[in-house]
């Protein structure tokens, strides 16, 4: 594929191209794929196999914001609020993985969000959304241990609870454990524990049928149906309730993108990406929406119970309830196990997510040069032992003041995600743009995304709605008047993400301006070329074949 010659690479990528140019440890790597790069003696090890990355896409980060903060938001919405919520921000996460699948394909380097936006968009954004990033998943990591302690307490009588130092203790151990098999490690635990929450998920929908309809002998309700949407109501607190839907279902989804970042670990990257984009769609209808929708239909949001569904209270989980109420003995502890296990499953996901960003930043001059090293099994081990030690923050909770100081930490990442979605569905707008600009065709890339640069634009626009409507609901609170306090508990991502920004502009005296121009894109380097097979290229657009293309694009 012919190729323009590259504009100046973004800050730190030059000398780092050099250095790996010019180092005496390098060796020329050839993927098949027509692509010859000089690499370091130490990168990346490439170990994720397309039934990680499926699973990482399918499984990969259901956890309490599912199983627990479902029920905060069906208490203060109302189960037509929280269906109608979870598939605008589920729509949202389809475009936005489709976009970065795309992108991904085409360049699956390290630290792909930050990577692209530095890019595509602008510097000083790509910087502010990195460490955004990074910094969610590291203090996110702490509330998930204390979470996956908390649920221990299911089995115990609430005036005599455990210690929850002491499985604090025991999960960060495990935790540890894990990272020394390094990324094929975190492949396979998120497999085994993606398996477990798919099928228990599965379970529980058909049970949840099952009860709707009357079939549980010891459910004193007999036939449910659609009783609970007209008493006690499908909506709660008008629009604000509907609003407050959105932070949950953003937390809930929250790890979906990780599919992009593991690209760079991907062994096959052009195989197993887009594979892995498409089961997005099936989380989405199924694991989210179905389960909700089921939830919506034998649970009633004025259930005193769900009021503190928060954090990983497991007997405020809507799911936990549900089968309670129709008396099925034993079966709430399973589905408690299953509700600390995928707490588990997302702490694991935390130290990737984190990690990985954070020695691509490093790398590429963005952050302290210790976090860039990696050693001889490929593992960011600087930045894996910081993520752990932030790990240690759990500990906190021993403290009197303990849960104000995690309200607080949780805050820095309560928009993240909103961030990161919208920035990854603008880096391909411009990245189609620049892609035109330097005299290249849509097919030229081995992977287009299903819905094109309008999902994108759609994707960019619910983000921005999205923030929006938080705004709103941070602003004027439920039940309650104007509070900076609880305000800033909801928002305060936002001046995080601001100060990153303003911060780096300052730092690098604005270079390249307020935005890369299409002209001015590096659109060549960590790509991969791929000979285009005729017989398995794409047919072209048309209105006749949008069907066809909608189901290849979703299956």
């Amino acid at each position: 594929m012919s190729a323009p010659l590259a504009a100046p690479l973004p800050y730190g990528m030059e000398k780092d191209k050099e250095a790996a140019l010019e180092s005496p440890g390098e060796e020329v790597k050839y993927d098949g794929e027509h692509d010859l790069e000089a690499a370091p003696a130490s990168t990346l090890a490439r170990d994720l196999k397309g039934r990680h990355m499926q699973m990482i896409a399918i499984g990969g980060s259901i956890g309490a914001g599912l199983f627990v903060g479902a029920g905060g938001a069906l208490s203060k919405g109302g189960p037509g609020s929280v269906l109608i919520g979870f598939i605008i921000v589920g729509f949202m996460l389809l475009f936005t993985v489709q976009a970065l699948g795309e992108l991904a394909v085409l360049y699956p380097v390290n630290g792909a969000f930050f990577n692209y936006a530095v890019r595509f968009i602008d510097e000083s954004w790509g910087f502010a959304m990195g460490w955004d990033y990074a910094l969610n998943w590291l203090v996110v990591l702490p509330f998930e241990i204390t979470a996956a302690g908390i649920t221990i307490n299911y089995w115990r009588p609430d005036d005599d609870p455990f210690n929850i130092g002491i499985w604090i203790a025991v999960f960060l151990t495990l935790l540890c454990v894990v990272q020394i098999f390094g990324v094929r490690g975190y492949g396979e635990v998120e497999f085994v524990l993606s398996l477990i929450k798919i099928v228990a998920v599965c379970g529980f929908i058909i049970l949840g049928v099952v009860i709707d309809c009357g079939g549980v002998k010891s459910d004193p309700r007999g036939y449910i149906g659609a009783h609970y949407w007209h008493d006690p109501g499908a909506f709660a607190n008008g629009f604000k309730g509907f609003c407050s839907v959105f932070v949950t279902a953003a937390f809930a989804f929250g790890g979906t993108e990780l599919v992009g970042l593991a690209a760079a670990e991907a062994a096959n990257p052009r195989k197993t990406i887009p594979t892995a984009t498409k089961q997005v769609f099936w989380r989405i209808t199924f694991f989210y929406v179905v389960s909700l929708f089921i939830i919506g239909l034998i649970v009633p949001y004025n259930d005193n119970r769900l009021l503190n569904a928060s954090g990983a209270n497991t007997k405020a989980s809507p799911f936990v309830i549900a089968i309670t109420n129709a008396n099925i003995k034993g079966l709430p502890s399973v589905f408690n196990a299953v509700i600390t296990i995928s707490v588990l499953s997302v702490a694991n996901s935390c130290t990737f997510g984190s990690t990985r960003t954070m020695q691509a930043l490093a790398a590429n001059g963005m952050g302290p040069k210790f976090l860039s090293y990696i050693d001889k099994k490929g593992r960011p081990i600087t930045c894996i032992v910081v993520q752990l030690l932030f790990g240690l923050l759990a500990f906190i909770n021993e403290a009197s003041a303990g849960n104000t100081v995690f309200n607080w930490l949780l805050a820095l990442s309560g928009l993240s995600n909103f961030f990161v979605w919208g920035s990854i569905c603008l880096s391909h707008i411009r990245f189609r743009a620049g892609w035109k600009a330097h005299g290249h065709t849509l097919d030229e890339l081995p992977y287009q995304a299903s819905f094109g640069v309008i999902g994108s634009y759609i994707g960019l626009f619910l983000n921005i709605i999205a923030l929006i409507a938080t705004f709103y609901v941070a602003l004027f609170p439920i039940h309650s008047s104007p509070d900076a306090n609880d305000f800033f508990q909801q928002y305060l991502a936002a001046p995080i993400v601001i100060a990153f920004y303003v911060g780096w502009k300052i730092k690098s005296r604005g270079r390249g301006g307020l935005f890369v121009r299409a002209r001015d894109m590096d659109v060549t380097s960590g790509l991969r070329s791929f000979d285009i097979d005729l017989a398995t290229e794409p047919p072209k657009k048309s209105l006749m074949n949008l069907p066809l293309r909608t189901l290849r694009g979703l299956f």
